[in-house]
């Protein structure tokens, strides 16, 4: 059974200026490593310590005035601010603290220091997100106009039970059950409120954790455990979402990956070496005819041979081909775990599969979201073969045309920011006296 992430509404959390003690106790457990990167990242703490700034002085509005007016104080000797976090501030050039201020224009001062900053965290999220929604819940537009500051003080604190743990942000307010709940959530809101649909709930799905201990007892019960992919029936990007959901601890037990692959797959697997450490044998196999693969006879050799001759006793099986199963059937002392796609694999062979007693997974309940690492550098390779002939080439085409040759599966949005970020921003530049095409990543 899938579970929901939570990625993605820890930064949220984070860069609004959720309580330490909060985040720790909603976000701890499923998103630690993504927590302890938070704490440490200068652009994620430059918003977050602004927005605590912004929510703080719209929640203590006239008493912080008074202090300042009567007291003759400033931000600094005001209990409710943290002063740590305004000399940080301060260090990284950020001046808050100033003379003979009131209430209404450090608010002005936030909000604009929030919009001047905020593009800088456009890199704490994935390049499939589309990035104006998630700007929109920090700048406040047109906020140095006379009433639109004061108007947003008014709505906050007649409904400030509606905010996402009370901490400010730029919306219409309504009762929907706390929308940083998890990130299936989190995007199907903000994309509805912006006229909008999300859909690719592989990004916000992930495997439970039946699924990986039932992977982890099979490693941890077998000798010596290989990975073998049929290439030919399998996606990379999904296996990389596989091997990127499951602890480091335990992929360092497998042997190796052998991928097993025809001239005619997808550039993909030519990378996926270069972003994981387990070792990998790359066997491209060639065709006598066009219309003749010998992936899976060549593949069935070699998982018999390294059986027989290479001790290895347990196969990660990565196919959702039925023809697999004579091999499962003819080495009964092996040990097999099948990995699967839902839209490649039927009922019959799942139902032989669960009546041998073979654990079997699909692919695709893993999270897909941080696969874009790898897909990007495949995207930037294909486009690069396209550099000679950039004169003729419009470019949400070029951008279509990439994503079919690598055969990467995107919504049309993801395509269109693609083209955006990356093709619409391709630059020349002069190297060793010689003009060159730089991607600007």
């Amino acid at each position: 059974m899938a579970i929901d992430t939570k990625e993605i509404v820890t930064t949220i959390a984070y860069l609004i200026g959720v309580k330490k003690s909060a985040l720790e106790l909603s976000f701890r457990e499923e998103c630690s490593e993504k927590l302890d990167f938070l704490y440490n990242n200068k652009e994620a703490n430059i918003i977050r310590y602004l927005s605590k700034l912004r929510s703080t002085l719209f929640q203590n509005f006239k008493r912080t005035d008074d202090a300042m007016v009567y007291g003759l104080k400033n931000l600094t000797s005001l209990e409710w601010y943290d002063n740590s976090e305004i000399e940080q501030l301060n260090k990284w050039g950020i001046q808050i603290v100033k003379a003979n201020y009131r209430s209404e224009k450090y608010i002005l001062d936030f909000t604009k220091l929030i919009n001047d900053n905020i593009d800088n965290c456009k890199g704490l999220f994935y390049d499939w997100i589309n990035w104006d929604y998630i700007k929109k819940l920090f700048v406040v537009p047109r906020y140095n106009k006379p009433n639109v500051m004061r108007d947003e003080f008014t709505k906050y604190m007649a409904n400030i039970e509606y905010y996402p743990f009370q901490k400010y942000i730029y919306w219409e307010p309504q009762d929907c059950g706390g929308i940083l709940y998890s990130d299936k959530k989190f995007l199907n809101f903000i994309y509805e409120m912006n006229g909008d649909v999300f859909t690719d709930p592989t990004k916000y799905r992930d495997a439970d954790d039946d699924t990986r201990n039932n992977i982890y007892n099979f490693i941890d019960d077998s000798e010596k455990t290989t990975i073998a992919v049929d290439c030919e029936n399998s996606d990379p990007f999904k296996l990389y979402s596989v091997l990127k959901g499951l602890e480091p601890d335990e992929l360092e037990k497998i042997e190796k990956i052998t991928l097993y692959d025809d001239p005619h797959t997808t550039t993909g697997w030519d990378w996926l070496s270069k972003f994981i450490k387990i070792p990998v044998e790359h066997i491209e196999i060639d065709r006598i005819t066009d219309r003749k693969s010998l992936v899976d006879i060549r593949m069935t050799a070699c998982i018999v041979k390294d059986f027989y001759n290479n001790n290895i006793t347990s196969f990660i099986l990565v196919s959702s081909d039925s023809d697999f199963y004579g091999l499962i059937e003819s080495l009964p002392e092996a040990n097999f775990l099948v990995m699967y796609e839902y839209d490649k694999c039927g009922f019959a062979i799942k139902d032989a599969l669960t009546q041998h007693g073979i654990y079997y997974c699909a692919i695709d309940d893993f999270c897909s979201a941080a696969t874009e690492d790898l897909k990007r550098s495949v995207l930037f390779s294909e486009l690069e073969t396209h550099f000679p002939t950039l004169l003729d080439e419009e470019p949400m085409e070029l951008t279509k045309k990439i994503y079919e040759e690598t055969r990467i599966t995107a919504t049309k949005k993801e395509m269109e920011n693609f083209c955006t970020r990356y093709v619409k921003t391709l630059k020349l530049k002069i190297v060793d006296g010689k003009f060159e095409i730089e991607i600007q990543k």
